[in-house]
């Protein structure tokens, strides 16, 4: 399983792409009679049989559409602000993080210590068992 960071990445890029998609959905499939009042400033989208890319839906069909769109981004979102929350240091002090830092070391040294009294056992342990197998070499003989 990837870290937090590398999720919240995942889910920011899948975000940016959902935009994306959105827009590329909304701008293909809306229908060339506009809800707003013309604006003098803005000029007006071409016709639809200009544009033959445009498919466009019924007003049903495509208000559903943007419900279920607008639906999957607030969820990509709100895993986002879940995936955020996680993220360690966002609720702690810097004195409370140095000291979790110090008793992680201390931890990291006392595996270290108990790693290393176990490769010595292993050793150990292997040369009396390399003695037996020499000894018991020396008695077939």
């Amino acid at each position: 399983m990837p870290d937090r960071l590398t999720q919240l990445q995942d889910c920011l890029e899948q975000l940016a792409t959902q935009f994306y998609a959105s827009l590329r959905y909304l701008s293909s499939h809306h229908s060339s009679s506009s809800t707003l009042p013309p604006n003098p400033h803005v000029p007006p989208f071409p016709p639809s049989d200009t544009n033959p890319h445009q498919r466009p839906d019924t007003p049903t069909t495509f208000a559903g559409a943007q419900r279920e769109l607008a639906s999957d981004l607030v969820e990509k979102v709100k895993e986002i602000e879940g995936l955020t929350g996680m993220l360690p240091g966002l609720e702690k002090s810097e004195e409370s993080q140095v000291a979790r830092l110090r008793q992680l070391e201390e931890e990291l040294r006392m595996a270290e210590n108990e790693r290393k009294a176990a490769v010595s056992e292993r050793a150990e342990c292997l040369e009396r068992l390399e003695e037996v197998i020499g000894r018991v070499g020396r008695v077939k003989s």
